[in-house]
């Protein structure tokens, strides 16, 4: 469990019956913890082999928080609870820790299974966009290098078509195929990243909806948590990400793909609550590609899980041998209901875009 030393660097005390595992997310370990206080804290050791520089991600977050309480002093942003040293992280031997305040009331879904849901959480996303619209990028550092770069995914993924073992590269062959037929989406890419009018903001880069606290009577939005990969980006990869995971009725791991759908009054809640915040603050470039983000992240996902397979499945964890080849194949079906709802779904946005 916990120890002690990394209680006292906090200034927390708390029984060990007190200390519980905490939530659904799989990179770092979290604990939730009832203080002598009567306050609750969540603890969290920050996984060293996804994030190299845990200290990237305590000074991303302190510069941002410092933005934050001198512009927009009423809103709510999860800041670290410091050491007794008035550190944001605890080293301890070759860990990192940090500790940030549990949010009364509030709770998390893994999955939007309202509209409401997905308004509520899109509007989070948006609010915290809009009030970060503006803040200097130059201090701020990638906490994980080129993860949204879908140039950089591309490329793994024509790499790994190259070297592949001849069973796979047989097997997945039909499915590389398709993929290799959307490439346009990544030439997109290439040309939209370097636009003088798409600039970098300041973006979450992991929008699924538990990552954004609920209150758990009325599931209104209290605010944005898991802040990890808060760091400069493309309005695209936060957009992309709640189209990509609040739309479909399934995940990426249903193997049913008839079960995969575009369900358009998700995709309206989210595009509603998300633009009716940031809206006023996107370029025109960045108006004309609202669509393109959801088709950019599903399609960079989807060759992220084929390039997976066609390596011999060394970066995601799986639970059978087709796992990721079936991940990819999910992935496609989702892009290509996006895309044969265009029309109509270019029309919900524009109409948020009115108002």
């Amino acid at each position: 469990m916990v120890n002690k030393e990394i209680l006292d660097a906090f200034g927390v005390a708390t029984a060990e019956s007190d200390i519980k595992k905490f939530g659904s997310g799989h990179i770092n370990n979290t604990f939730l913890l009832n203080g002598v206080d009567g306050k609750k804290y969540i603890l969290q050791r920050i996984n060293t082999y996804v994030f190299k520089e845990p200290e990237v991600i305590a000074r991303n977050l302190r510069l941002a928080a410092s933005y934050l309480a001198e512009h927009h002093p009423d809103y709510l942003f999860i800041t670290p609870v410091t050491t007794v040293n008035g550190e944001d992280l605890f080293h301890y031997k070759d860990e990192y820790w940090r500790m940030v305040p549990f949010i009364p009331s509030s709770t998390s879904v893994d999955q939007a299974d309202t509209p409401k849901q997905a308004y509520e959480a899109a509007k989070q996303f948006g609010r915290m966009a809009r009030f970060l619209h503006g803040i200097d990028l130059h201090e701020f550092k990638a906490t994980i290098p080129n993860f949204h770069n879908l140039t950089l995914r591309y490329a793994a993924f024509q790499e790994a078509i190259r070297t592949a073992k001849e069973e796979r590269k047989q097997f997945a062959e039909s499915l590389v195929e398709q993929f290799l037929n959307h490439s346009g989406i990544a030439v997109t890419f290439e040309k939209l990243k370097t636009a003088p009018d798409f600039t970098d903001r300041l973006m979450h880069h992991d929008t699924k909806i538990n990552n954004v606290l609920l209150n758990k009577d009325t599931y209104e939005g209290i605010c944005v948590c898991d802040l990890d990969t808060l760091m400069p980006g493309k309005i695209i990869s936060d957009l992309g990400d709640m189209v990509r995971t609040y739309v479909s009725p399934v995940s990426e791991e249903e193997r049913d793909f008839s079960r995969i759908a575009v369900r358009e009054d998700y995709y309206e809640a989210l595009m509603k609550g998300y633009l009716s915040e940031v809206g006023s603050t996107l370029t025109d470039t960045e108006r004309k590609h609202l669509f393109y983000a959801g088709q950019f992240m599903i399609y960079m996902q989807g060759i992220r899980f084929l390039t997976d397979y066609l390596n011999g499945d060394v970066y995601y964890p799986i639970k059978y041998p087709e796992h990721n080849y079936n991940r990819a194949k999910n992935q496609l079906t989702l892009l290509e209901r996006l895309m044969e709802k265009e029309p109509q779904l270019q029309q919900v946005i524009d109409d948020c875009l009115k108002n």
